[in-house]
């Protein structure tokens, strides 16, 4: 039996970070809870304080697919590699043009190239997000 899932994300600035996301896997931030048109509005009515709102951000795939995201805000900036990482495809055409388009699109929303893999067997780039969070492109 298949299970779904989701990743939590450490980070320092969580509201930031998930809009990265967002824009990269083309994702949206999860809407606020049944009766509340906003998270804004939720909070007010649920004595939520600005700091506690930005503390914490989910973000899901509209589609229903992928998993679900939350970036949770830690005191610690990232220390080390990490011990799991996301594999973006981005070519469902196994073109490496798109998955290297695909790099400098998300390099001019804030990510940065670590390095690449031209194996032709096995190619991907690795980046990682404002955050330092690394990831890889693939095909």
């Amino acid at each position: 039996m298949s299970r779904r899932f989701g990743v939590t994300i450490d980070c320092l600035h969580p509201v930031a970070l998930a809009q990265f996301w967002c824009d990269l896997l083309g994702y949206v931030e999860e809407p606020a809870p049944a009766g509340y048109p906003s998270w804004q509005e939720y909070d007010a009515a649920n004595g939520v304080t600005a700091a506690e709102a930005e503390s914490g951000c989910t973000i899901i795939d509209p589609g229903g697919h992928g998993p679900r995201l939350y970036f949770q805000q830690v005191p610690e900036s990232k220390q080390g590699k990490n011990r799991v990482h996301l594999d973006i495809v981005v070519s469902g055409r196994q073109l490496w043009t798109d998955v290297t388009t695909a790099a400098e699109q998300t390099v001019a929303r804030g990510a940065s190239v670590i390095r690449k893999s031209n194996n032709p067997e096995d190619r991907f780039i690795v980046l990682v997000d404002p955050e330092v969070n690394e990831f890889c492109l693939v095909m």
